[in-house]
């Protein structure tokens, strides 16, 4: 009996399911340890970087606003994302623990998939923020407030979790007789699913409906708004004024860039039938844990506020 048919738990005739899955991505890989070197480095500085703007953004008090807050939920998001994320897949192929339980790859499917939603959600949020200060200036504090921004993000949050959790459990349903091999660095959604032996038509609409309303909806409403802007911007007399409306969106547009180039480098990839399927992983896992290392060095440098807080912080302490 193979290994296939040792890790599986038959139910009844018709259900299988599988005790553990087997990780196949980085098969054949020359050199591939450098790169598991450079995943741990980013994890490192991914972790030190959140845990910095956290730290900060919590100490100093000039910077608890709604706008903070939403910085605050990106740097927790990345952190956790990148926790769920980069040590289990170390784990997986510098110690060659490939093998991974059932519930266990539900559970990292589930929490990859809805804290990388959450990121997506929360450039939103930070795109509404950023249209109400530059086109309704006056009515800013009025409907920018730390009420309202709660009540957004926790919806997110709740919603986002619910949506994941209906997704992990149309998976539980499958039935998994053929190969246990997932083609992938770690448990994907699409390369799972697509192992099992019975109709998986619900899970490929529902992964449609998911790209949609996680990635599709957010940057049209991301680019819906900095339309609106960028008309609002028009309308300013002073080139002065202009510019200082303009550098106040220069973080978040390169948050998004960060976030959607890889997204959008990834899917184009997906369909190039010549690049080899090492090519589609690694693209795969660069797209998931960039954003995460990148973001919190885009805040520090790039935003006033918080560089010069960090400035003072630094002075205090060694004073």
């Amino acid at each position: 009996m193979g290994p296939d048919q040792k890790a599986a738990v038959i139910f009844n005739a018709t259900f299988v399911r599988p005790e553990k899955f087997y990780i196949g991505g980085f098969s054949n890989v020359p050199d591939v340890k450098y790169l598991f070197v450079f995943l741990c480095f980013v994890y490192i500085v991914t972790v030190l970087g959140n845990v910095l703007l956290l730290s900060v953004i919590y100490q100093v008090k000039t910077l608890h606003t709604p706008k903070y807050m939403i910085v605050c939920n990106l740097a927790f998001t990345d952190l956790c994302e990148s926790t769920a994320l980069l040590p289990k897949v170390l784990d997986t192929f510098l110690f060659n623990r490939r093998y991974i339980v059932y519930e266990a790859c539900l559970s990292h499917m589930f929490f990859v998939y809805f804290l990388a939603s959450m990121q997506s959600w929360t450039l939103v949020i930070m795109a509404y923020d950023r249209l109400i200060a530059i086109c309704f200036p006056l009515r800013y504090h009025s409907l920018v407030t730390k009420q309202s921004i709660t009540a957004m993000l926790l919806f997110s949050w709740v919603f986002l979790s619910s949506l994941l959790i209906y997704i992990i459990k149309l998976f539980d349903g499958l039935s998994f007789c053929r190969s246990l091999v997932i083609p992938d660095f770690f448990c994907e959604y699409a390369a799972t699913f697509h192992l099992a032996c019975n109709d998986i038509s619900l899970n490929v609409i529902m992964l449609f409906v998911v790209s949609v309303l996680l990635m599709c909806l957010p940057l049209i409403f991301i680019a819906v708004t900095y339309v609106c802007i960028a008309i609002a911007l028009i309308r300013i007399a002073s080139a002065q004024e202009r510019l200082k409306a303009m550098k106040t969106c220069t973080s978040h547009l390169i948050l998004v860039a960060i976030f959607f180039l890889p997204i959008t480098g990834a899917t184009i990839a997906s369909v190039v039938p010549y690049l080899e399927v090492n090519g589609n992983i690694l693209t795969n896992c660069l797209t998931l844990i960039v954003p995460a290392f990148l973001n919190p060095i885009v805040y520090s440098l790039k935003t006033e506020e918080v560089l010069s807080s960090i400035k003072k912080l630094l002075l205090k302490n060694k004073c």
